[in-house]
């Protein structure tokens, strides 16, 4: 079996055409169609089925695809690190980060890393979409508090906390007694938040209080809430690294910190590819930018 044309077949295959293969591999669709139509006549059997402005896998392309996939990743990256040397990072590395983390931290660990690394082409997505690694080109995906996902595997690269802020000149209603209703205040909540929650944390003295929120503003995006909280429109419960600078300046008071676990928030990568240079070199760059942090090793 020629391995140029199932390496070709492959890159059809993930990308849904050949159009879409051609922009991303460089190379021209006649040579992937040429290439296609020799592997099917070699093996005997149809892989594609052509359409006007389609493309389907048949269900030997499919059992093809799955079965070939994975090796032939391994053996791309073999080849890049036999050619490129495995120390060195070379090449493009695209990375897609949920928008707070990206926005707040993103850009200088990437102009860090840019300045480190020259040979490496960066490219940092900033999308709260759930991507997949595979099909939409990425090296590294970056989430909080990720589900479990077969295909993925990473570390933890920092853990983070919730905290219940306020502008500086808002007062946090005095504690309630043993039979009173729970006290409320103004707050900036997100449209989906369920109008029976109510704010558990811990106290900056370590007491445990409840407050309910009494939306005053509804908004889609945390670094929203923070500059409308930042304005005095009410309180809020919002990610740590979006607002610590805030507390330290003393633009915000910090009134405590969210009972539940901390937010973790991990870095992955498809299971079927080997770790690059490329990626151990941005994850070490990330750690260096947050010392103190919790880390755990790839699992």
């Amino acid at each position: 079996m020629d391995l140029q044309a199932l390496t070709d077949f492959a890159l059809v295959a993930t990308h849904g055409g050949f159009g879409r293969a051609s922009r991303i591999s460089g190379r021209s669709k006649a040579t992937l169609s040429r290439r296609v139509s020799e592997l099917e006549q070699s093996l005997g059997v149809r892989l594609i089925e052509r359409g006007s402005q389609s493309l389907r896998l048949t269900d030997e392309g499919r059992a093809l695809h799955e079965r070939t996939h994975g090796p032939l990743s391994d053996i791309a990256e073999a080849e890049e690190a036999v050619t490129l040397g495995a120390s060195t990072p070379r090449g493009r590395l695209r990375v897609s980060a949920p928008l707070v983390l990206a926005h707040v931290a993103l850009g200088r660990v990437s102009a860090r890393f840019a300045l480190a690394y020259p040979d490496v082409q960066l490219e940092v997505i900033a999308d709260d979409r759930m991507v997949d690694p595979v099909e939409d080109g990425f090296d590294l995906v970056i989430r909080v508090d990720p589900s479990r996902d077969e295909r993925l595997v990473g570390r933890r690269i920092l853990d983070d906390q919730r905290l219940l802020v306020a502008h500086r000149d808002v007062a946090m209603p005095p504690p309630s007694g043993d039979d009173e209703e729970t006290p409320s205040v103004k707050a900036v909540l997100t449209p989906k938040t369920s109008p029976d929650l109510v704010w558990q944390f811990h106290t900056n003295t370590g007491d445990e209080r409840r407050i309910k929120p009494e939306p005053v503003l509804r908004l889609s995006s945390l670094m929203m809430i923070r500059d409308a909280v930042l304005a005095g429109a009410g309180a809020a419960l919002l990610p740590k690294l979006l607002v610590e600078e805030d507390i330290k300046q003393g633009r915000l008071a910090h009134w405590g910190t969210d009972t539940h676990p901390p937010v973790e928030i991990w870095a992955l990568r498809n299971s079927r590819r080997l770790v690059g240079a490329k990626v151990r070199a941005f994850l070490d760059v990330i750690e260096q930018a947050f010392p103190g942090r919790t880390f755990t090793p790839t699992k």
